[in-house]
């Protein structure tokens, strides 16, 4: 399999550190308002990652971190911490807006398929390892103490900036959001391990650590949930374009002054998500979540497939119309799923696998598995058993359901739609308006409803 590393900045052979098992580490959400579907993009991308490693044989040891303390509203470490903002907002305690937005997160990942990591851990059961990670580092003189902060000292590294490939002085390029005046430090782009009372007073959750009463800041919490379940050697580190600086910079400096050695040999990230307005953000435009899609009668499986119709490494742009379009796909494509027969012997199949394999192996190329995909619906050398048989076997990385026959419930409204477009229907045929006829039907095949015509008139069905 080859993947772009971001790291070499190459398209590289993936070798794991340990034979057919890969630690993966996953940078969660900082849990203090709903996602919208520009973050969901990246969770839907590395679990694509995911699900191809393990159709490759590999096993995946996968960790994500819940961010439910120290992730500030600027890349400054200043400002006001996220979490706190959102308690306001909505009069509740931290750990109630928390425990909230968690389950809506992965109340997401379940309507689109994203597979749930084995370990999930929120950043505020790791206190102890973040404070003896900074100890450490001030042993190390990688730290140092400043108006009742402790900084890491970006200028004791030479490859500081080895995952952006940037130089101090073009830096700026890199940040974004402006950077607040922080007197306490050396460096500008120092960066701080722990936040103490003396600057934030309205913190909610505060800890005792030999520097005073205060909290981590945001960029150690992943160090120490990766070092504690997976150890001091990582495969795969994963996230957005926009972790990769400060974020993931941080990560790497920090952890890999602890250690004293390299840390993560692939950093995979996930280009935006970008509307008319450009890109998609809590704090501009139209706030577009999941349960909004769904609100306007998409599928969040269309959306999935949405995503897996580009590059990951792609900016993509979202439309209305492209959804549309998506949701027609969709219908149009599980339909035909669903309407092969299951009778018959499964044969020809390892050289369509092999493609599919092949476009895993293209740096994680959605856009030809959906190709493999529907070469296999069309193929005239498969019957109806080996294509349903390919398509299960795809599916496991896809995962878009496509053999799962739903359950959809007829309100009045709809059944008024389609009897309506029936008789619509019968009168073009009358006229011997066939193209309208043909036209109608696909309208409704578009919608997941398929007309049979008998000689007792038109009857319907839904989702088969």
């Amino acid at each position: 399999m080859k993947i772009y590393n971001t790291l070499t900045r190459n398209i590289d052979e993936f070798k794991s550190n340990s034979e057919g098992i890969v630690k993966m580490y996953t940078c969660g959400p900082t849990v203090y308002h709903y996602a919208h579907i520009g973050n969901l993009r990246s969770y839907v991308m590395e679990d694509v990652l995911e699900k191809s490693l393990m159709y490759l044989g590999y096993k995946v040891d996968r960790v994500m971190n819940i961010t439910d303390v120290g992730h500030l509203t600027s890349d400054a470490d200043a400002g006001e911490d996220k979490m706190v903002k959102g308690a306001k907002r909505e009069g509740k305690t931290v750990l109630e807006i928390a425990k909230y937005y968690t389950d809506c997160f992965f109340e997401d990942f379940k309507k689109l398929n994203i597979k749930k990591p084995e370990t999930v851990v929120p950043a505020t059961s790791l206190i102890p390892e973040y404070i003896h990670m900074i100890t450490v580092l001030l042993e190390k003189g990688y730290a140092y103490i400043a108006g009742g902060n402790v900084y890491f000292d970006t200028s004791k590294l030479d490859e500081y900036y080895k995952l952006t490939n940037h130089t101090v002085d073009d830096l700026k390029e890199a940040v974004r959001e402006d950077v607040e005046v922080d007197e306490n430090k050396k460096n500008k782009n120092d960066f701080v391990l722990w936040f103490t009372k003396s600057k934030f007073e309205e913190q909610q959750l505060k800890w005792d650590s030999p520097w005073g009463v205060g909290y981590p800041g945001w960029h150690i919490e992943c160090s120490n949930i990766a070092l504690k379940y997976l150890g001091e050697y990582l495969d795969i580190h994963c996230g957005g374009v926009d972790n990769i600086f400060p974020h993931h910079t941080n990560e790497i400096a920090q952890t890999e002054s602890y250690t004293g050695h390299k840390w993560c040999n692939y950093w995979f990230h996930v280009e935006h998500l970008n509307n008319k307005t450009g890109k998609m953000s809590k704090s501009t435009g139209e706030f577009l979540t999941l349960s909004v899609l769904e609100n306007k009668g998409y599928n969040p499986l269309a959306y999935r497939l949405f995503l897996l119709g580009s590059h990951y490494r792609k900016v993509l742009l979202f439309s209305y119309e492209d959804m549309d379009s998506a949701e027609n796909t969709y219908n149009k494509l599980k339909n035909k799923v669903l309407n092969l027969k299951k009778d018959g012997e499964v044969s020809n199949t390892s050289k369509y696998q092999e493609e599919f394999k092949k476009a895993i192996d293209n740096d994680l190329n959605t856009a030809s598995m959906l190709t493999v995909l529907y070469d296999v619906l069309k193929a005239d050398d498969l019957n109806d058993a080996s294509k349903l048989y390919l398509v299960e076997d795809f599916d496991k990385v896809l995962s878009l359901d496509l053999t799962k026959e739903d359950k959809k419930e007829i309100d009045s409204d709809l059944e008024k739609y389609i009897l309506e477009k029936i008789e619509e229907r019968k009168n073009a045929k009358a006229n011997k308006d066939f193209a309208l006829a043909d036209s109608i039907r696909e309208e409704l095949l578009s919608k997941g409803i398929i007309l049979k015509d008998s000689r007792e008139g038109t009857t319907y069905e839904i989702g088969k």
